[in-house]
């Protein structure tokens, strides 16, 4: 009672004060919720819907044991013996009371863990609800089992670096930038953010005067690139091309190439270390293989001396080190592959003594990502895939490659499942391909027709997911996909072609007289455009060139051809076909106009005038003049 007592004091509490105010009330009454009423109508359509997918389950379980099936009669036994408990605490408990439905969980029933505990409409027969997801799942395995589908060639781009040998390629570890050398002496930057659709470099130099490049690689932090021409010097330029420092070059007159400071004789190739970013890695037909310190250019830090079998000095051809940096491998031209330990350069710690065919140049070293398998191109036409713990012969051989170039490359896939290398053609007999092999089969799987030329540089760039090739006929090519691979050459296809600005010419020449007086100074043209503007309401400046004359002519202008009289002149003289070769006719030919119509001398003369008499030509001096010169008489 004194509860509602005071209710009611608070009522007319709030009446008097709202009649004092003025207004009827103080805003909407808040709403009031029955919880227990809202949590027993959820509880029992939980319970409603957990009754009806039961239902329809047993009935499809029924149509199915008609028909003779035995699986689902294991469902059904299942479905009704392990029925999920809080299903079953459910159906029990609609007729218990409040404080046994308070334990329960208030909603939809919980998914169950069991695949015969679905909830759900039914399945037809023989058919489970993760069969998408294992056809799915098959494909993705698919994918995954086969290196063919990674492979990113759906779209190709070419960056035409000339018309000779593109013969070295080099892309920094972002894949930003390319940098491309060829036979021209050439060494173009191309940067994929800053091309449009036009594709063109934005620099190119020559850092070797006139020598080929022959090897040119970004270092581990892409800040230098180690320039490899067909001197005795290498360079380290920085990341726009500019002189970082050169070589040391040795003296030619030392026997033992290990006591000269620098190569003596053309290079081959080289390399950076691959984890430290000073050290890179050199070798010359002097017979060495020399490593160097971008900060002490002045001399090598160690002489690696390739021997042959009777000891005689051998030329390195290439030359490559390990993924880890401890070791370093140099193919040789009487076809052998030697490898040291980076800290140990007197003997070699691996040694095949019989790769390639002697003679030949091996083109190119690449050790595998997981650094167990060391992949080598012959200039015999061969493939090769060698295991470093076992290095006596060759795990896996492919012959047929044709190898004009010694610098035709070799390289594995970024999942290190492939195996590229390209093919040389001579001239007009056929296309340069990008053979694929499988590293372990070593069978040929995939293949592309690259240009009517050899392909001698391919490069896979394991974070763009996209593959460069150099070509000889001066091509570039850039193979990419748009869902395998990111960035790089995706940047610059879908830039519009800018248009090119034309220069604009000065209309007049600007003099430039700094102590001039001030009313005799021009003044200092700010831009050409408003120049032409004030140009063009000038009628002098702006007058319209006059017509071709048509007609005879006028205004002292002829109409003949080029419009000035010289030139009206020569054409008659040109086109006068009369001969004046004989004076006498020439004269004649105007006596009888003269005669008829005299104008200037012959009516002042009619009266005094004698008539004139011409001599008649006989047959005499006709003979006469037949007669040659010396016999003629002189007179």
């Amino acid at each position: 009672m004194d509860a509602k007592g005071a209710d009611e004091g608070n009522v007319s509490n709030d009446a008097d004060i709202s009649s004092v105010m003025g207004f009827s009330g103080f805003g909407k009454k808040a709403r009031t919720f029955d919880l227990d009423a809202i949590f027993e109508q959820t509880r029992r359509t939980a319970i409603e819907r957990s009754q009806q997918v039961l239902e329809e389950r047993q009935k499809v379980l029924q149509m199915d044991e008609g028909a003779g099936s035995s699986k689902p009669q294991k469902a059904s036994v299942k479905a009704t013996a392990t029925a999920s408990p809080r299903v079953q605490g459910r159906v029990q408990g609609s007729s218990s009371s409040d404080s046994e439905s308070d334990s329960e969980l208030i909603g939809p029933p919980v998914p169950p863990e069991d695949e015969d505990e679905l909830v759900g409409p039914p399945l037809p027969p023989g058919y489970t609800a993760d069969s998408d997801d294992e056809d799915d799942d098959d494909e993705d395995d698919d994918d995954d089992d086969n290196p063919v589908k990674k492979i990113p060639d759906s779209h190709e781009i070419s960056l035409q670096h000339g018309n000779k040998t593109v013969s070295a390629l080099a892309l920094d570890p972002s894949g930003a930038r390319l940098v491309t050398g060829g036979y021209d002496y050439d060494v173009r930057f191309w940067d994929f953010a800053g091309m449009d659709q036009a594709l063109n470099a934005f620099r190119s130099l020559q850092p070797c005067d006139c020598h080929q490049i022959k090897s040119l690689q970004y270092s581990i932090t892409g800040d230098a690139i180690l320039v490899i021409s067909g001197n005795a010097q290498a360079k380290v330029l920085d990341r726009d091309g500019f002189n970082v420092m050169e070589c040391i070059k040795g003296d030619q007159y030392i026997v033992d190439m290990a006591n000269t400071k620098g190569h003596t004789a053309m290079l081959n190739s080289g390399c950076w270390h691959p984890k430290i970013k000073e050290e890179f890695m050199t070798c010359s037909n002097d017979g060495t293989v020399r490593t160097w310190d971008v900060k002490s250019e002045k001399q090598h830090k160690s002489v690696f001396k390739p021997r042959s079998f009777q000891g005689k000095k051998v030329i390195p051809t290439c030359c490559t080190y390990s993924r880890d940096g401890k070791l370093i491998a140099a193919g040789c031209q009487d076809g052998t592959i030697q490898i040291w330990d980076r800290n140990l350069s007197v003997h070699t710690k691996y040694h095949s003594r019989q790769a390639h065919a002697p003679g030949s140049d091996t083109s190119c070293l690449c050790f595998s990502y997981d650094g167990t398998t060391l992949a080598s191109r012959g200039g015999d036409d061969t493939l090769k895939t060698w295991d470093i713990r076992n290095f006596k012969k060759p795990v896996n051989v492919a012959t047929g490659l044709t190898n004009y170039f010694s610098m035709t490359d070799c390289c594995f896939s970024p999942d290190d499942k492939l195996v590229v290398t390209g093919t040389s053609v001579k001239k007009d007999e056929g296309n340069g391909k990008l053979v694929f092999f499988d590293r372990l089969s070593f069978q040929r799987v995939h293949e592309i027709e690259v240009t009517n030329a050899s392909v001698v540089r391919c490069l896979w760039h394991p974070k763009l997911n996209q593959i460069m090739v150099g070509t000889g006929n001066g091509l570039a090519k850039v193979y990419y996909d748009p869902i395998k691979s990111q960035r790089g050459a995706m940047l610059c296809v879908v830039k519009t072609k800018l248009k090119e600005k034309h220069a604009e010419a000065l209309t007049q020449e600007y003099i430039i007289t700094p102590h001039a007086l001030p009313m005799f100074r021009e003044a200092r043209q700010r831009s050409t455009r408003k120049q032409l503007e004030k140009d063009r309401l000038d009628p002098k400046k702006s007058h319209k060139p006059e017509p071709p004359v048509s007609g005879p002519g006028r205004g002292g202008r002829v109409a003949a051809h080029g419009g000035t009289l010289s030139s009206f002149i020569v054409k008659n003289i040109a086109l006068d076909k009369t001969d004046d070769s004989n004076p006498r006719e020439a004269i004649l030919r105007h006596a009888k106009e003269a005669a008829e119509n005299p104008f200037w001398i012959a009516p002042a003369y009619t009266k005094t005038q004698p008539k004139p008499m011409f001599a008649e030509e006989s047959e005499e001096d006709e003979e006469a003049e037949k007669e040659p010169e010396w016999k003629k008489r002189k007179i």
